[in-house]
């Protein structure tokens, strides 16, 4: 689902991006909070707003989720849809960065190999396009930081995305407010269908994140891990192969040394936790 959005995005045009994301905030409430109420999860979110600490930490997610939307959204209708699958590809890297420097965490060697691969990536890339992928980079590390957040407020998915929709919501309201009275808004203005499809976005959003919540509790997070590079694999293909986006010499080579250095990052990650239980087991025996 999350590999189709590029296709999804565009069907809401003429609306601009801006628009696009503030509908998406919005739906996105509403349906959070009948999936919340249908739950009775309504006693765990106001514990949520009462906890200053995990209020804050959902609050930054909040934003930096809102910057990670809005610059998808404007990426896909502006042609960008292969740097956009670029930023969800060095997205675990970034992960990985933040790991280190925020959480002191350590790399093991082949580790930082991949990260070295990764970053001479981004320099070819940065040849290639005259300019730095800054979209991708955007998306990187906002969703980064976006699971960092979430990662320290270890709150459950359906809970704390009701608090952050509700966070942003107002401003949100207030911007299609405005867009509404100066008679700039493109909802209810190209019939049933279109506005139909801005219901939809809160749909859209909310059904991938409560696949992935489940999958999350039944999966193994090593197949869970592989599994998330198939969203941005689905978006490039749809790059190059649908929306005919120009992919000269050194941008394969940029996405190859980024596949490379994911495929580094990957093998040694399973070969790693293969040794753990491989050693836990002997352990065990013993």
């Amino acid at each position: 689902m999350w590999g189709a959005f590029p296709l999804y995005w565009p069907l809401l045009e003429p609306a601009g991006a801006v628009e696009i994301l503030a509908h998406r905030i919005l739906w996105s409430l509403v349906t959070m909070g009948v999936i919340a109420v249908a739950l009775r999860r309504g006693a765990r979110v106001r514990a949520l707003f009462a906890d200053r600490r995990t209020l804050t930490l959902l609050s930054l997610a909040a934003v930096v989720v809102t910057v990670n939307w809005a610059t998808y959204i404007w990426g896909v209708n502006n042609g960008r849809v292969v740097e956009t699958s670029l930023g969800y590809f060095i997205n675990p890297l970034v992960t990985v960065l933040m790991g280190v420097f925020i959480l002191r965490e350590r790399l093991r060697p082949l580790q930082w190999v991949a990260m070295a691969v990764a970053a001479a990536a981004v320099g070819v890339l940065t040849l290639d396009y005259g300019r730095l992928p800054w979209v991708a980079l955007i998306l990187a590390f906002s969703f980064g930081s976006y699971g960092l957040a979430k990662k320290t407020a270890n709150v459950g998915a359906i809970d704390s995305l009701v608090v952050e929709t509700s966070v942003i919501a107002p401003v949100a309201a207030v911007y299609v407010g405005w867009l509404a009275v100066t008679g700039q808004s493109s909802f209810a203005a190209h019939g049933p269908g279109h506005t139909l499809l801005f219901v939809t976005t809160g749909i859209v959003t909310a059904i991938p994140l409560i696949c992935f919540g489940g999958a999350a509790i039944r999966v193994p997070m090593v197949t869970l891990g592989l599994l998330q590079y198939l969203a941005p694999i689905f978006q490039f293909a749809l790059g190059v192969l649908w929306f005919h986006e120009d992919m000269p010499a050194g941008r394969w080579i940029g996405f190859g040394l980024v596949w490379m250095a994911l495929a580094l990052f990957t093998v040694e990650a399973v070969t790693h936790r293969r040794r753990q239980l491989r050693l836990t087991v002997e352990a065990s025996a013993v």
